[in-house]
C-alpha cells in the first residue's frame, strides 16, 4: 500500500484534492482505488467549461477488473483536463498523485466535508 499524502483532502469515494490556489483544486484518484481498480484502460472525464457538482459523478474509470465512477469533490466549473490521462489511462495507476491527475475545477467556495490524510489513512485501513 503506497502512503497517502499529508498535503491532499480526500473523500470517501477515494478522490484526492488539493488546496485551492487562486479558487482552482487538482482532482485525482487516490493510489488506493488505483490499486483496486486495477490497469486502468479507459477514462471518460467532462470537458472544459463544464459544471460539476461535490458528491456527483463527473467521469468514470474502467479497468480490466471494473468501471467506477469518478465524484467531483467539490461544486464548480472544470477549467483543465488532464489530456494524457486519456491518452494513456496507465498513468493513473503508475502516478496517481502526480502525472495521474484527472482534472482541475474553479470552485463556488463551498467545500464539502473532506479528509485529511490520517482519517483517509484510517478509512482505508478498515476497508
Amino acid at each position: 500500500m503506497s502512503s497517502v499524502p499529508e498535503t491532499l483532502s480526500y473523500t470517501e469515494e477515494h478522490e484526492w484534492i488539493t488546496e485551492p490556489s487562486d479558487g482552482v483544486v487538482t482532482v485525482g484518484i487516490t493510489a488506493y482505488a488505483a490499486d483496486a481498480l486495477g490497469d486502468i484502460v479507459y477514462v471518460s472525464l467532462p470537458q472544459e467549461g463544464a459544471t460539476v457538482e461535490a458528491g456527483e459523478p463527473c467521469g468514470e474509470a474502467e479497468s480490466t477488473k471494473s468501471v467506477s465512477d469518478i465524484y467531483a469533490p467539490v461544486t464548480g466549473e472544470v477549467v483543465a483536463v488532464n489530456g494524457a490521462v486519456e491518452e494513456d489511462p496507465a498513468v493513473i495507476n503508475a502516478d496517481p498523485y502526480g502525472e495521474g491527475w484527472l482534472l482541475k475545477i474553479r470552485t463556488d467556495g463551498d467545500s464539502p466535508d473532506l479528509l485529511d490524510a490520517p482519517a483517509y489513512s484510517k478509512l482505508i485501513e478498515e476497508a
